[in-house]
């Protein structure tokens, strides 16, 4: 085993502090300003609160999910797919694909770092937490998965040892 495969199992780490860090931000954020927001964005007070009580729950589930329960990573990834699609839809997509100002006059208003969100909270959505899932399942590693069965000389004898 390598150093690289020693860490795998931790991989998911970065993706999820990524993705929560910035829903938990701009969902917070939107607490005290619901009445300006609301206004801004031509939508009641209660659905920019919606809005924003989707954000933060969906960022503290991928989070906590991280630490073993499947069904909270994908309700997570579940409840930040229609915001970023609403995002995308709404907003972003009438200005092209590029977010950064770049004098293209777009304003950096473009849709290309709402898309990657997108694609993160849909991989939660879609994978959860396979190696946890299948643990809580019950369900052992496929048998074609192990080892094969391998000989061993012991002495003057052969025994054959399968891996469990």
């Amino acid at each position: 085993m390598t150093f690289a495969d020693a860490l795998a199992r931790f991989a998911h780490w970065p993706l999820r502090i990524a993705l929560s860090s910035v829903f938990l931000y701009h969902g917070l954020a939107k607490f005290p300003a619901l009445d300006g927001l609301a206004d801004m964005m031509g939508m009641p007070v209660i659905a920019v609160a919606a809005l924003a009580s989707m954000e933060v729950l969906g960022a503290v589930l991928i989070l906590l999910g991280g630490f073993g329960k499947d069904w909270m990573t994908r309700l997570g990834g579940l409840l930040l797919v229609p915001i970023m699609l609403g995002a995308i839809l709404m907003v972003h997509f009438q200005h092209g694909w590029n977010s950064v100002n770049m004098g293209t006059g777009n304003m950096g208003r473009g849709m290309e770092f709402q898309f990657t969100l997108l694609m993160l909270a849909l991989y939660f959505a879609l994978k959860g937490n396979h190696e946890v899932a299948r643990k809580e399942a019950g369900t052992a590693v496929r048998k074609q998965d192990r080892p094969a069965a391998r000989r061993e000389e012991v002495g003057s004898r052969a025994s054959t040892q399968v891996w469990p």
